[in-house]
């Protein structure tokens, strides 16, 4: 992952990995000396959900994922606002603390790069075919996003 000044607004990360993710070079990613405002959002794997303690987390991507995600990013890469972006969401076992979902926007100004970074994570979460399943400190577990 290599970031570049871009001319055009360009998607430049857009996968669905087992890897843990790296936000660093999805910020580099979006490098533009255009840019006065660079977004960042990481969601991270806690050791909760509504008052249960979460022992282990698992995410389980449809094969169209990947090309879901890419859909969504150029999608929001259209805005005339958005200088560059770069999006990545991790499938498989994570940790608690690990980074399930980054997304990275680049713009002139904040307040359209908190707007356009806040439509990138809304759009991914409501269409991205990826499943949570989690195992609580109890034993039982619970699949989460599931049609």
């Amino acid at each position: 992952m290599t970031g570049h000044p871009t001319t055009d607004h360009t998607v430049l990360i857009a996968e669905v990995t087992t890897a843990p993710l790296d936000v660093a070079a999805h910020e580099a990613a979006v490098a533009d000396r255009r840019a006065g405002a660079v977004v960042t959002f990481q969601g991270v794997v806690r050791d909760h959900d509504h008052g249960r303690s979460v022992h282990t987390l698992e995410y389980e991507g449809h094969p169209s994922a990947a090309e879901v995600l890419r859909t969504v990013a150029a999608e929001v890469a259209a805005d005339p606002d958005v200088y560059a972006l770069a999006v990545s969401h991790r499938i498989g076992p994570l940790e608690i603390g690990d980074a399930a979902l980054v997304a990275v926007v680049s713009t002139a100004h904040r307040a359209a790069a908190f707007a356009a970074c806040a439509r990138l994570v809304d759009e991914v979460k409501a269409r991205l075919p990826i499943w949570k399943r989690q195992v609580f400190a109890d034993g039982t577990e619970e699949w989460v996003n599931c049609p």
